[in-house]
């Protein structure tokens, strides 16, 4: 493995349900919803990289009100050596790292609205962190 995963928190964490009305809502109409998966990174020093992975919940619709609901995950990574080519940096920034823990960031996401009153919350299990890579690379 070329990297190491040396430090995870919650950096931000959003979870705002405005008024009963938007819950009531929310609970007939979760189906308008998706979950958005981001990754971002930020170089902390050489060979030390922090990557934030997100979900956010959205909806397409604008004819109600909307929850607020997004957890950023922050993952400080340390590169084995500063020789990787820039592929295979970006290779372990949006495939490895976020594959390794978004399980945990999903369990943590579902816990909130499972605690919030929302039974039917349906989040992927696994996202195919490869695939999205080889779709961003063909646009």
């Amino acid at each position: 493995m070329n990297y190491k995963i040396i430090g995870k928190y919650i950096k931000e964490c959003k979870f705002n349900i405005p008024n009963p009305k938007t819950f009531f809502l929310l609970t007939k109409n979760i189906e308008n919803y998706k979950i958005n998966v981001d990754i971002k990174s930020i170089q902390v020093k050489q060979n030390i990289i922090e990557v934030l992975t997100s979900l956010k919940l959205s909806s397409d619709r604008n004819d109600f009100e909307k929850i607020d609901a997004k957890i950023i995950f922050s993952v400080i990574v340390e590169l084995s050596n500063n020789k990787l080519a820039k592929e295979e940096i970006e290779k372990i920034i949006l495939i490895e790292v976020p594959s390794e823990v978004y399980p945990e960031l999903r369990r943590i996401f579902v816990f909130l609205f499972e605690n919030s009153g929302f039974k039917d919350i349906k989040i992927s299990k696994s996202v195919d962190f490869k695939k999205l890579y080889q779709n961003r690379k063909t646009q």
